[in-house]
């Protein structure tokens, strides 16, 4: 689900280019501090999630919160995607990624479980891949890094690891979604290394349509899995 600032910060002219291959700026202290800021950012959704669920009514705000906030972000994302595209290919890939697993659950009652953990993995893919086009706009180096940008990466952060600790959880065990969560933290770690120049190809149509898609396969996870899994008395 590719983030339009960061789009743009991956196509601006101030960008370090190197000419032998990705390498890794230099960051300076403040650099460094949204660096490792963005890398605990995911881990702070699950530490939240299991202090708020100790009580049934913040409880159920949590899951009232991830139910808004993911269809308003793949709303914003794509919707931004699109407009600077100035194509419907994007939407319609995010429809496609909505509609294919209800689908294929009406088709075959067989499918229905191997569905959602399918797009639940193609999902957790897709904040994965945002993850790691996060990494590379951290990778500055010594043009710095503007306040807003920086704050933005890390604070919307926070909700990707509650909605992936969510999801992944009641239903697989902590183990399964600590793995989630620290796929993001080490997919923003590669990102950083691989530098934008190596990351900019990801921007093609085919990674945009790929992200839109999986964008509306989250979706269908969030509002099928999470009726089932999350039950409050």
């Amino acid at each position: 689900m590719p983030d339009p600032v960061v789009v743009a910060k991956l196509t601006a002219p101030w960008w370090p280019r190197h000419s032998g291959g990705a390498s890794t700026p230099e960051l300076g202290p403040t650099d460094l501090i949204y660096l490792i800021a963005a890398l605990a950012a995911p881990i702070a959704g699950p530490l939240l999630y299991r202090v708020l669920h100790e009580h049934p009514r913040a409880a159920r705000f949590v899951d009232g919160s991830v139910y808004v906030a993911v269809p308003a972000l793949l709303a914003w994302q794509v919707g931004h995607l699109a407009l600077e595209q100035s194509t419907l290919l994007v939407l319609a890939a995010a429809t496609a990624g909505l509609a294919v697993p209800s689908l294929a659950e009406r088709i075959s009652h067989a499918l229905h479980h191997h569905t959602d953990e399918l797009a639940l993995v193609m999902g957790v893919s897709g904040l994965s891949l945002h993850a790691m086009l996060e990494g590379a706009a951290l990778a500055r180096g010594a043009a710095g890094i503007d306040l807003a940008f920086g704050l933005a990466i890390v604070l919307h952060r926070i909700p990707v690891g509650l909605v992936i600790w969510w999801l992944v959880r009641p239903r697989y065990g902590p183990s399964a979604g600590a793995l989630g969560v620290g796929a993001i933290v080490l997919v923003t770690l590669a990102g950083y290394a691989l530098g934008t120049e190596v990351l900019a190809g990801v921007h093609g149509a085919g990674g945009d349509l790929y992200q839109a898609f999986v964008s509306g396969s989250l979706v269908h996870v969030v509002f099928h899995q999470g009726r089932h899994d999350h039950t409050h008395g």
